[in-house]
C-alpha cells in the first residue's frame, strides 16, 4: 500500500490549512441556536472560508455535493446536506464537518454541537464519542498497528452500549482530500499497515445510539441510522510525529496536549 509521508516545508502548509479548518468551527459556533437553518449555518461558513481565510471549501462540488461544508442532525450519521427549510429546534444534536483546500493542501475536521438543553442519552452519546476519538489519538506513535486504532475506539463505544458505524472511515490526507491509508473505527485487518512518522490522517468514528446499520437518503448523500436512532461524530486530522502525534485542527475549546510524546 503506498502511504506518503510529510516533512518540513510539506507540514508547514499542512498546519495552516489544518488551523483554518478548526478557525471554521469556532466561528461558527456562536450561531448555533435554535430556528437558524443548516443552510444559513453553511452560508456563513462558506464566507468565513472564502472571504476571510481565503480558501476553497473542499466539500463544495466534491463528487456534485453541492454545499460546502456536511451538517449533519440527530439521527443522520454523515454527508448531511445543509438547507434554508431545516431548521435547528431545541435538544438537537448536530455535526459539522468542515474540509479545507489552501495552496494544494487539504485539512479535515469535525464536531458535535448541542443546540440548548439536550436529553440525557443525546449529551452522553456525544461525550462518549469525543472521548473514543481522543483515546486514539493518544495511542498513535511510530510503529502502533493500524489496528489498534479502530480496535479502541470499538472497545470504548460497545463498553458504554453504544456502537460503531462500519460503512464510513478515516482516511489518509495531504495533496489529496482522500488518501492511502483506510483508518477503521472498529477492529478489522488493516493490511498489515504500521504507522511511520510524516503519516497524516482523520480519525473520525461515528457512534450510534442504537445499531450501527445505515442507510443513505435518496440525494445520494446524506446518510441516517437504519433504526432512526441518534448518531455522533468526532474527527481530527493528526500527524505521526517521531515520539506520538500532533493533533493538527485542534480547537482552542478542548483541553488537550496538541502534541502527544508517547516515548
Amino acid at each position: 500500500m503506498d502511504i506518503s509521508l510529510k516533512f518540513f516545508y510539506k507540514m508547514k502548509k499542512m498546519r495552516i490549512v489544518c488551523k483554518i479548518a478548526s478557525e471554521v468551527l469556532e466561528f461558527i459556533a456562536p450561531y448555533i441556536k435554535p430556528n437558524v437553518s443548516t443552510g444559513k449555518l453553511d452560508s456563513l461558513c462558506h464566507q468565513f472560508i472564502v472571504n476571510e481565510k481565503h480558501a476553497v471549501p473542499a466539500a463544495l462540488g466534491y463528487k456534485g455535493f453541492p454545499k460546502s461544508v456536511c451538517i449533519s442532525v440527530n439521527d443522520v450519521v454523515c454527508h448531511g446536506i445543509p438547507s434554508n427549510e431545516k431548521k435547528l429546534k431545541n435538544g438537537d444534536i448536530l455535526n459539522i464537518d468542515v474540509s479545507i483546500m489552501k495552496d494544494g493542501f487539504y485539512g479535515d475536521t469535525s464536531k458535535m454541537f448541542i443546540v440548548g438543553t439536550p436529553c440525557s442519552l443525546a449529551y452522553r452519546l456525544c461525550k462518549v464519542t469525543e472521548k473514543s476519538l481522543y483515546l486514539a489519538i493518544q495511542l498513535i506513535k511510530p510503529g502502533l498497528r493500524l489496528r489498534a486504532i479502530g480496535k479502541a475506539i470499538q472497545n470504548f463505544v460497545e463498553i458504554e452500549n453504544f456502537s460503531v458505524v462500519r460503512n464510513y472511515c478515516g482516511h489518509g490526507i495531504g495533496r489529496k482530500f482522500h488518501d492511502n491509508p483506510q483508518v477503521l473505527h472498529y477492529d478489522a485487518y488493516d493490511n498489515g499497515v504500521i504507522l511511520k512518522q510524516g503519516m497524516s490522517f482523520t480519525i473520525e468514528p461515528m457512534v450510534n445510539s442504537g445499531c450501527a446499520d445505515t442507510y443513505i437518503m435518496r440525494d445520494g448523500w446524506t446518510v441516517k441510522t437504519k433504526d432512526h436512532s441518534l448518531s455522533a461524530q468526532y474527527e481530527h486530522t493528526v500527524f505521526v510525529t517521531k515520539y506520538g502525534c500532533e493533533i493538527m485542527t485542534l480547537r482552542s475549546d478542548e483541553i488537550i496536549p496538541h502534541i502527544y510524546n508517547n516515548i
